[in-house]
């Protein structure tokens, strides 16, 4: 599973850029992106081909060390809440995790229009204590992103290849 990391991602991992080792672009790369909510860190998760994002809320330090199963359980419980394969948007293992530098402009792209409407629908709740994550990440699923020349949401790109594989 490649994971790969912004630069604040990565300074919270206390990783350097300069020191990870260059893996080629992959449609199963996950990227993720550390986010601030009220003052608290907050995970936003992004599938490189499908857009399909999680969040995951008040985040320590701790909880990143090992980053893999903190993002295998966040991307389990968003695929279980949407009936999903588990195995749907790649191997989710969480001790082959490597992390890498980002690649796509187009995925961070999108992961900076999900991340807008996470703060509208964390302002609309009442604040970050008060969101439903799984609800919160059923609706980021529903929202329409560009695919290249059309646009698709994340949800129906998943069952996409949920039924091409099955």
């Amino acid at each position: 599973m490649v994971v790969r990391c912004t630069a604040k991602m990565l300074k919270l991992l206390g990783l350097r850029p300069s020191a990870l080792p260059e893996i080629e672009p992959g449609v199963d790369d996950w990227y993720v992106n550390l986010l601030w909510f009220e003052r608290r860190k907050c995970l936003l998760l992004c599938h490189a081909s499908t857009s399909f994002s999680v969040f995951v809320p008040d985040v320590r330090k701790a909880d990143v060390d090992p980053l893999g199963p903190l993002l295998v359980d966040a991307i389990t419980t968003a695929l279980d809440a949407d009936g999903l394969p588990r195995d749907v948007l790649g191997m989710l293992e969480p001790a082959n995790v490597r992390i890498a530098k980002t690649s796509s402009r187009r995925v961070l792209g999108i992961m900076n229009e999900v991340a807008v409407h996470i703060d509208y629908w964390v302002y609309d709740r009442g604040g970050l204590l008060d969101v439903d994550v799984i609800s919160l990440n059923r609706h980021l699923q529903r929202t329409l992103h560009s695919s290249g020349r059309d646009y698709a949401r994340p949800l129906d790109l998943a069952r996409q290849r949920a039924d091409s594989a099955g």
